[in-house]
């Protein structure tokens, strides 16, 4: 076999592939006894020698020589690959040459390899470490959410405005230029007036109406509004106030405190606020600062990334996007439709994410093969055993699946990248080796931030 390699561009490769007559001799024998097996021909048993003439009469000589190309091509691209030390990225594209009795076999692959990558330091790195303090103010703010979560929500008295906080219940009309357009028009939507859940001063615009009262509200689409056929124009809402309700507070003191947690007084349970907000802080710290490093290392590598690889990951992003969406009863298409969002949009929001993600896994992949980290069979069960739970699926299913899927080594090459990532932080300027770690209880992780509706409505 001869090869022969010619740059396409700076990142695509057409190899040449030149296979003795001989060999493409063996393998039209070949083909000849593959056809012989699989195909129906009267006065023949199935799986019998049929003379190759017999099956060109019946099949055609493309099936014969077309089967024996396949072969061809399939056996001795994975040895050439191989000889030349090639990883292709993308499906590589394969073109015959010469294909002739008593001539050498010739084709082309054409390709975009693996790139050429160095690592640079990725020991001993090191990043600052910042931990943004607690304020008086952040304590206050998360109080006041607090408040406002355990607020009751009071039916407006006869003749009351509508004022900032309340929430209200409103029909209304929207139109561009006097005709009505695709999702202007609504009955009874609820709105917290403040919230700007809608565009513009919308709510700032029903202020002081009462119960009845109709006003028209007028507002600029943003240039970047999501419905390109709106964005950017003015409109005129006609709305109409149905019901008012009224956010009532309750007093921050000592019953507060009892009633929304385990704690007797307001000060014991401000501080404890405090004390999970430091926590959190502290954890947003460190976790800034090991990315800090991961992103340090990825600098330090030398590799230029075919565009490719990007487009690859953007596919995937994509593609685990529509499996979540699936999960909770919608697809790809009614997604963009909700959000006013086209595919090249879509792409284009995803392509920087996915570079920086492609740019990580390299690293990661050389760093695991440079330290020589391998992963288990027992790490791998593991790592099963948990996408089973997440699943709600037995092991052994999951196993079969990612089996048979050829996603299996998929997992496998993400536990290690897992573990090369670990070894970095674990050699990062200041790491604390694992047995010199003091034995102290894990921190509490504080409560998830509140929101601002009422529990009561």
């Amino acid at each position: 076999m001869k090869l022969t390699q010619k740059k396409i561009d700076d990142y695509n490769i057409e190899l040449t592939v030149e296979i003795e007559a001989a060999e493409y001799s063996k393998a039209i024998k070949r083909a000849v006894k593959m056809l012989s097996q699989r195909v129906n021909i009267r006065g023949f048993r199935k799986g019998s020698n049929i003379p190759i003439k017999v099956l060109e009469a019946n099949l055609g000589k493309d099936a014969i020589t077309g089967e024996a190309a396949d072969f061809l091509v399939n056996s001795s691209s994975r040895e050439a690959f191989r000889i030349l030390n090639f990883m292709p990225v993308t499906e590589p594209k394969s073109n015959i040459v010469t294909q002739e009795d008593g001539k050498d076999f010739v084709y082309t692959l054409t390709f975009t390899p693996y790139p050429k990558v160095t690592l640079g330091e990725y020991k001993n790195l090191d990043a600052e470490k910042v931990v943004e303090p607690v304020t008086d103010e952040q304590v206050a703010e998360q109080l006041e959410q607090m408040r406002k979560h355990h607020a009751n929500l009071i039916e407006a008295a006869e003749g009351d405005a509508v004022a900032d906080g309340d929430f209200i219940t409103l029909d209304y009309t929207g139109t561009i230029d006097g005709e009505k357009f695709a999702g202007g028009e609504a009955k009874d939507q609820p709105l917290e007036i403040g919230s700007h859940k809608f565009i513009g001063d919308f709510e700032e615009q029903l202020i002081g109406a009462k119960v009845g009262d109709e006003r028209t509200v007028k507002v600029t689409f943003p240039e970047d509004y999501h419905a390109k056929d709106l964005a950017g124009k003015d409109a005129e809402f006609a709305c109409k106030i149905n019901s008012i309700k009224h956010r009532e507070l309750p007093e921050l003191n000592d019953e507060f405190a009892k009633k929304v947690s385990t704690f007797q007084t307001l000060d014991e349970y401000k501080a404890d606020i405090r004390k999970n907000m430091e926590t959190n802080a502290e954890r947003r710290a460190v976790e800034a600062q090991r990315q800090a490093v991961i992103d340090k290392a990825v600098e330090n590598m030398t590799v230029d990334l075919p565009p490719v690889m990007v487009e690859n990951r953007i596919n995937q992003m994509i593609r685990e996007l529509d499996t979540n969406l699936q999960t909770q009863g919608m697809n790809l298409q009614q997604y963009m439709a909700f959000s006013g969002m086209d595919m090249d949009k879509m792409r284009d929001d995803y392509r920087e994410s996915a570079r920086k993600n492609v740019l990580t896994d390299i690293m990661l992949e050389h760093v695991a093969e440079a330290e020589k980290i391998n992963i288990t069979d027992q790490e791998l069960n593991v790592e099963i055993s948990m996408m089973a739970q997440m699943y709600r699926t037995p092991p052994k299913q999951i196993a079969k699946y990612l089996q048979e899927s050829g996603q299996l080594i998929s997992v496998a090459e993400t536990i290690r990248r897992r573990k090369a990532m670990k070894f970095i932080l674990d050699n990062m300027a200041g790491a604390v080796k694992a047995d010199e770690k003091s034995e102290t209880p894990e921190k509490s992780v504080a409560p998830a931030e509140t929101t601002d509706e009422p529990e009561n409505n």
